[in-house]
């Protein structure tokens, strides 16, 4: 039975613009000095933010990141709560207490960012939102393995979110989400796509000053992003993120910090407020040390940069825990110890972003008698040229990538295909999610421009190969089938490419429209398996407040 409501209003979309051009008059207005308005809402990564920000920014009133010392260069994910600029990935991230100071307000919705509970104004109240509207269209989706072409999805989801300071050591954040999803000869749609309402985040954190230190708790359901963007993040896609339940103990220095955590996951259904309340098969726990380390010099160029080291637990089941084996595939649990490092440099003249992880540990078969130990790998690497005096701010780099693979129909021994199950970032991969971070390897071009304050294009073009040839290709959360143990070598390593150009537009402070596109173009022994070329478009009309 169809399902009502599930496209939105006229009256919605046209509230998000009039919100968002409301604004229009005070972001003419902005001082010279401030921030580039495409740098507004910022992503992780090297190009995450369009044009270089260097030390002096990240702490100025256009932008709003914590006391984080050191880490407040850039987009500030470094100090391990998410990019911040004027908004935050994580909104409870965002520092408005600026704003206690009524006479700093510029914007017609600055009044929501800072509401005085007391006549001190030391009990504070901050509001947070976003509705997002979102086309995807597939011309052959997943390959072309659904069965039918011409995929169109529709989508919107809105958050509500409200922090509450009690003073300089508690506060309370809590978040709602909704979601609708419809289409034409749509396909995978789930509970992460549909919701009437639920508690999108509800956590208590204490914090404060010791021994030099800006540390906190977190207890409750919160976003986690204190990881590279390419092994976990947010869920960019679905119209509802991921979130974990848990703690999460902080203490950031000046130029060191340290974070622990222990989560389970949010369990998401249809219609329970709570989300289906914890997942407890499904864990994140770990430990992070993160160093801004001492300036130095290449040429004349005098680089910033940071050096994360991490150890990161998974555990698991579902169908991404699941191995391709000659009797078919096994299901069981898999739990993956992750030990890496990511280092980060930033110069005038040029960028880099080096990481790596190994993976160990062990799938636990449903089945008695089939578990197996785990040995997997990956690494990516991206390095680039600015030109930040340029009318267009260019970028010119190179990302490279390699995710280990497994050794498909294998009945035993090591399990090597390397697995990010929760919602890495697949933006400066394939923003269509058709391929996912397994059995790849890939090189290519990554160039970004921005000629005006509020535009910037991007465009990449990976070519990939498998970096085993016993093993197949994946997509989001599951394997293509179209290979069996016959063809996989018959196939070839080379895969194809994936050319892709984006364009984000920075309309008003809070209206933001981007555009994805591109091609999958597969080899001739991928078609012949079964694979087909196809397109996609994915375009966002966002409003955040």
């Amino acid at each position: 039975m169809a399902e009502k409501h599930r496209y939105p209003t006229l009256r919605q979309l046209g509230l998000m613009v009039l919100l968002g051009l409301g604004s229009f008059h005070n972001a003419l207005a902005d001082a010279p000095n401030a921030p580039p308005a495409v740098e507004t809402y910022p992503l992780a990564g090297v190009i995450g933010q369009p044009r270089r920000v260097g030390v002096p920014h990240g702490k100025e009133a256009r932008r709003h990141q914590g006391d984080w010392g050191r880490f407040n260069y850039g987009n500030g994910e470094f100090a391990g709560f998410g990019p911040v600029g004027m908004y935050g990935v994580a909104p409870w991230a965002e520092d408005w207490s600026a704003l206690r100071n009524p006479s700093r307000r510029r914007d017609f919705l600055d009044p929501l960012k800072f509401i005085a509970l007391n006549e001190a104004r030391t009990i504070w109240l901050s509001l947070s939102g976003e509705s997002r509207a979102r086309y995807w269209y597939e011309a052959q989706p997943r390959l072309g393995t659904v069965g039918h072409q011409g995929a169109s999805r529709f989508t919107t989801r809105n958050f509500l979110g409200a922090d509450l300071h009690l003073g300089q050591h508690v506060r309370l954040f809590g978040q709602l989400n909704n979601g609708t999803a419809a289409g034409s000869r749509y396909y995978g749609y789930s509970a992460t796509w549909r919701r009437r309402l639920g508690v999108q985040q509800l956590f208590a954190e204490v914090k404060g000053t010791v021994i030099g230190a800006h540390m906190g708790l977190m207890v409750g359901r919160q976003q986690f992003l204190d990881a590279p963007s390419w092994l976990l993040y947010q869920g960019e896609t679905p119209n509802v993120p991921l979130t974990w339940n848990g703690v999460r103990g902080y203490a950031l220095w000046n130029a060191i910090r340290v974070d622990a955590y222990d989560f389970v996951q949010t369990q998401v259904t249809h219609d329970t407020i709570m989300g289906g309340g914890f997942d407890r098969s499904t864990r994140l726990y770990g430990l992070d040390v993160t160093s801004a380390l001492p300036l130095f010099t290449i040429g004349r160029q005098q680089v910033h940069s940071f050096l994360d080291l991490f150890w990161m637990g998974f555990r698991f089941q579902g169908a991404q825990a699941r191995l391709m084996q000659r009797t078919g595939d096994a299901s069981g649990t898999q739990t993956r110890q992750n030990i890496g490092f990511r280092w980060y440099g930033s110069a005038p003249a040029f960028e880099y972003d080096l990481s790596a992880v190994y993976q160990t540990g062990r799938f636990y078969a449903a089945k008695a008698g089939g578990n197996r130990p785990i040995s997997a790998y990956a690494g990516r690497a991206v390095v680039g040229w600015r030109h930040s005096s340029s009318f267009f701010h260019p970028f010119v780099g190179v990302q490279a990538e390699i995710y280990s693979g497994g050794r498909a129909f294998y009945q035993n021994g090591e399990v090597t295909g390397f697995v990010a199950p929760f919602s890495p970032r697949n933006g400066t991969f394939d923003a269509s999610r058709t391929l996912v971070r397994a059995n790849l390897m890939s090189i290519g071009p990554l160039l970004s421009a921005t000629p005006l304050p509020r535009l910037n294009f991007q465009f990449k073009l990976p070519f990939m190969w498998r970096q085993r040839l016993g093993d197949g290709l994946y997509g989001n959360g599951s394997r293509y089938t179209f290979f069996n143990s016959s063809s996989l070598h018959k196939a070839g390593r080379y895969v194809g490419f994936i050319p892709q150009l984006s364009m984000r537009y920075q309309i008003t402070q809070h209206l933001t429209y981007q555009v994805n596109g591109g091609a999958l173009v597969m080899s001739k022994g991928v078609r012949r398996e079964g694979a087909k070329n196809g397109t996609f478009m994915i375009s966002d009309l966002v409003f955040r407040f």
